[in-house]
Protein backbone atom coordinates (compact mmCIF):
# COMPACT_ATOMS: atom_id res chain seq x y z
CA UNK A 1 0.00 0.00 0.00
CA UNK A 2 1.42 3.51 -1.04
CA UNK A 3 1.97 5.91 2.37
CA UNK A 4 1.04 9.41 1.88
CA UNK A 5 3.93 10.35 3.73
CA UNK A 6 6.94 8.94 1.14
CA UNK A 7 6.86 12.56 -0.39
CA UNK A 8 5.40 16.18 0.11
CA UNK A 9 2.25 17.00 -1.47
CA UNK A 10 2.97 19.39 -4.68
CA UNK A 11 1.35 21.32 -7.27
CA UNK A 12 1.50 18.85 -9.49
CA UNK A 13 0.06 15.32 -8.31
CA UNK A 14 2.09 12.44 -8.62
CA UNK A 15 0.56 9.61 -10.68
CA UNK A 16 0.13 7.39 -7.64
CA UNK A 17 -1.78 10.33 -6.29
CA UNK A 18 -3.77 10.58 -9.05
CA UNK A 19 -4.32 6.91 -8.74
CA UNK A 20 -5.39 7.27 -5.14
CA UNK A 21 -7.73 10.20 -5.34
CA UNK A 22 -9.36 8.35 -8.68
CA UNK A 23 -9.86 5.32 -6.00
CA UNK A 24 -11.13 7.17 -3.09
CA UNK A 25 -13.83 9.02 -5.11
CA UNK A 26 -14.93 5.49 -6.98
CA UNK A 27 -15.17 4.19 -3.62
CA UNK A 28 -16.69 6.60 -2.56
CA UNK A 29 -19.52 7.15 -5.06
CA UNK A 30 -20.08 3.47 -4.48
CA UNK A 31 -20.64 3.95 -0.44
CA UNK A 32 -22.81 6.95 -1.23
CA UNK A 33 -25.20 5.35 -3.45
CA UNK A 34 -26.11 3.17 -1.23
CA UNK A 35 -25.79 3.91 2.40
CA UNK A 36 -26.83 8.04 1.43
CA UNK A 37 -24.56 10.69 3.03
CA UNK A 38 -25.72 10.10 6.42
CA UNK A 39 -25.38 6.42 6.55
CA UNK A 40 -21.80 6.63 4.67
CA UNK A 41 -18.33 6.79 7.16
CA UNK A 42 -15.07 7.16 5.93
CA UNK A 43 -13.99 3.36 7.38
CA UNK A 44 -16.70 2.34 4.83
CA UNK A 45 -15.19 4.30 1.83
CA UNK A 46 -11.46 3.27 3.21
CA UNK A 47 -12.50 -0.59 3.19
CA UNK A 48 -14.03 0.08 -0.01
CA UNK A 49 -10.90 1.78 -1.37
CA UNK A 50 -8.61 -0.86 -0.48
CA UNK A 51 -6.59 2.20 1.77
CA UNK A 52 -6.22 3.01 5.07
CA UNK A 53 -8.14 5.74 6.81
CA UNK A 54 -5.28 7.55 7.39
CA UNK A 55 -4.89 7.65 3.70
CA UNK A 56 -7.91 9.07 2.65
CA UNK A 57 -7.51 12.12 5.20
CA UNK A 58 -4.24 12.54 3.58
CA UNK A 59 -6.53 13.30 0.15
CA UNK A 60 -9.47 14.77 1.55
CA UNK A 61 -9.78 16.99 4.87
CA UNK A 62 -13.22 14.38 5.33
CA UNK A 63 -16.21 13.36 4.47
CA UNK A 64 -17.96 16.11 3.33
CA UNK A 65 -15.38 17.15 1.01
CA UNK A 66 -15.18 14.19 -0.61
CA UNK A 67 -19.58 14.19 -0.97
CA UNK A 68 -18.78 18.10 -2.08
CA UNK A 69 -16.00 16.82 -4.45
CA UNK A 70 -18.32 13.91 -5.85
CA UNK A 71 -21.02 16.23 -6.79
CA UNK A 72 -19.61 19.11 -7.94
CA UNK A 73 -18.10 16.71 -10.36
CA UNK A 74 -22.08 15.46 -11.11
CA UNK A 75 -23.03 18.44 -11.53
CA UNK A 76 -20.44 19.50 -14.04
CA UNK A 77 -20.55 16.32 -16.23
CA UNK A 78 -24.58 16.42 -16.41
CA UNK A 79 -24.59 20.28 -17.04
CA UNK A 80 -21.94 20.41 -20.37
CA UNK A 81 -25.00 19.07 -22.38
CA UNK A 82 -26.82 22.16 -21.46
CA UNK A 83 -23.98 24.24 -21.94
CA UNK A 84 -23.56 22.93 -25.45
CA UNK A 85 -27.09 24.32 -26.58
CA UNK A 86 -25.82 26.15 -29.67
CA UNK A 87 -28.05 29.35 -29.93
CA UNK A 88 -27.38 29.32 -34.17
CA UNK A 89 -28.53 25.46 -34.16
CA UNK A 90 -31.55 24.51 -35.35
CA UNK A 91 -33.96 24.32 -31.90
CA UNK A 92 -36.08 21.94 -32.32
CA UNK A 93 -32.38 19.64 -33.08
CA UNK A 94 -30.21 21.05 -30.58
CA UNK A 95 -32.68 20.56 -27.71
CA UNK A 96 -34.01 16.71 -29.10
CA UNK A 97 -29.97 16.16 -29.23
CA UNK A 98 -29.91 17.07 -25.53
CA UNK A 99 -32.43 15.34 -24.17
CA UNK A 100 -31.17 12.15 -26.00
CA UNK A 101 -27.46 12.96 -24.57
CA UNK A 102 -29.53 13.63 -20.92
CA UNK A 103 -31.08 9.58 -21.45
CA UNK A 104 -27.61 8.08 -22.12
CA UNK A 105 -25.81 9.87 -18.88
CA UNK A 106 -28.70 8.67 -16.94
CA UNK A 107 -28.27 4.72 -17.97
CA UNK A 108 -24.48 5.41 -17.69
CA UNK A 109 -24.09 7.27 -15.04
CA UNK A 110 -26.91 5.75 -12.38
CA UNK A 111 -24.93 5.96 -9.57
CA UNK A 112 -23.87 9.70 -10.03
CA UNK A 113 -27.51 10.74 -10.48
CA UNK A 114 -29.03 9.34 -7.49
CA UNK A 115 -25.89 11.05 -5.26
CA UNK A 116 -26.92 13.61 -6.65
CA UNK A 117 -30.63 13.46 -6.47
CA UNK A 118 -30.38 12.46 -2.64
CA UNK A 119 -28.57 15.44 -1.91
CA UNK A 120 -31.30 17.77 -3.40
CA UNK A 121 -33.64 15.62 -1.26
CA UNK A 122 -32.18 16.59 1.42
CA UNK A 123 -32.64 20.23 0.92
CA UNK A 124 -29.07 20.85 -0.55
CA UNK A 125 -27.26 21.25 2.82
CA UNK A 126 -23.94 20.79 1.07
CA UNK A 127 -24.48 21.88 -2.43
CA UNK A 128 -26.62 25.39 -2.59
CA UNK A 129 -23.55 27.61 -2.99
CA UNK A 130 -23.03 25.59 -6.12
CA UNK A 131 -26.35 25.46 -7.28
CA UNK A 132 -26.47 29.14 -7.08
CA UNK A 133 -23.37 30.35 -8.27
CA UNK A 134 -22.88 27.40 -10.57
CA UNK A 135 -26.76 26.15 -11.78
CA UNK A 136 -28.95 28.86 -11.57
CA UNK A 137 -26.69 31.63 -14.02
CA UNK A 138 -26.50 28.64 -16.41
CA UNK A 139 -30.42 28.13 -16.67
CA UNK A 140 -30.87 31.43 -16.59
CA UNK A 141 -28.64 31.89 -19.89
CA UNK A 142 -30.84 28.55 -21.62
CA UNK A 143 -33.78 29.77 -20.28
CA UNK A 144 -33.65 33.09 -22.46
CA UNK A 145 -32.38 31.50 -25.26
CA UNK A 146 -35.33 29.16 -25.43
CA UNK A 147 -37.49 32.07 -25.02
CA UNK A 148 -36.37 33.73 -27.63
CA UNK A 149 -36.67 30.45 -29.72
CA UNK A 150 -40.09 30.32 -28.58
CA UNK A 151 -40.58 34.01 -29.45
CA UNK A 152 -39.28 34.04 -32.76
CA UNK A 153 -41.72 30.79 -33.92
CA UNK A 154 -39.26 28.30 -33.92
CA UNK A 155 -40.24 26.20 -31.45
CA UNK A 156 -44.15 26.24 -29.55
CA UNK A 157 -45.23 27.98 -26.87
CA UNK A 158 -43.14 26.48 -23.52
CA UNK A 159 -42.24 27.82 -20.35
CA UNK A 160 -38.37 27.53 -20.68
CA UNK A 161 -37.47 26.76 -17.11
CA UNK A 162 -40.34 24.20 -16.32
CA UNK A 163 -39.09 22.55 -19.73
CA UNK A 164 -35.20 22.34 -18.54
CA UNK A 165 -36.90 20.76 -15.45
CA UNK A 166 -38.84 18.58 -17.21
CA UNK A 167 -36.26 17.19 -19.25
CA UNK A 168 -34.01 16.56 -15.78
CA UNK A 169 -37.63 14.80 -13.87
CA UNK A 170 -37.87 12.47 -17.37
CA UNK A 171 -34.76 11.45 -18.66
CA UNK A 172 -33.23 11.28 -14.30
CA UNK A 173 -36.06 8.90 -13.95
CA UNK A 174 -34.34 6.30 -15.64
CA UNK A 175 -31.06 6.62 -13.07
CA UNK A 176 -32.97 7.53 -9.70
CA UNK A 177 -35.60 4.82 -10.12
CA UNK A 178 -33.30 1.67 -11.92
CA UNK A 179 -34.78 -0.78 -9.52
CA UNK A 180 -38.50 0.08 -10.27
CA UNK A 181 -37.90 -0.08 -13.66
CA UNK A 182 -36.43 -3.42 -13.82
CA UNK A 183 -39.78 -4.76 -12.07
CA UNK A 184 -42.05 -3.26 -13.91
CA UNK A 185 -40.32 -3.36 -17.49
CA UNK A 186 -38.51 -6.49 -17.03
CA UNK A 187 -38.36 -7.95 -20.78
CA UNK A 188 -37.29 -5.91 -24.01
CA UNK A 189 -34.84 -3.31 -24.74
CA UNK A 190 -35.95 -0.80 -22.30
CA UNK A 191 -33.10 1.78 -23.14
CA UNK A 192 -34.10 2.09 -26.91
CA UNK A 193 -38.13 2.01 -26.29
CA UNK A 194 -37.36 4.97 -23.19
CA UNK A 195 -35.47 6.65 -26.08
CA UNK A 196 -37.81 6.75 -28.83
CA UNK A 197 -40.70 7.47 -26.18
CA UNK A 198 -39.11 10.72 -24.60
CA UNK A 199 -37.72 11.95 -28.27
CA UNK A 200 -41.32 11.52 -29.56
CA UNK A 201 -42.91 12.82 -26.08
CA UNK A 202 -40.95 16.23 -26.26
CA UNK A 203 -40.80 16.52 -30.38
CA UNK A 204 -44.56 16.66 -30.19
CA UNK A 205 -44.44 19.18 -27.47
CA UNK A 206 -41.83 21.45 -29.15
CA UNK A 207 -42.29 21.50 -32.57
CA UNK A 208 -44.82 24.55 -33.57
CA UNK A 209 -47.52 24.36 -35.39
CA UNK A 210 -47.41 24.22 -39.22
CA UNK A 211 -49.53 27.40 -41.02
Amino acid sequence: MDSPTDAPRSKKPSRIQTRNRKRILEAALDVFSVEGYRGATLDQIAQAAGLSKPNILYYFDGKEAIHVTLLNRTMETWLEPLRRLDPEGEPLDELLRYIRRKMEMSHAFPRESRLFANEILQGAPRMRPHLEDGLKPLVDEKAALIARWVADGRLAPVEPRHLIMSIWATTQHYADFEAQIAVLMPEGNVREEAFTHVETMFRKLLTPASG
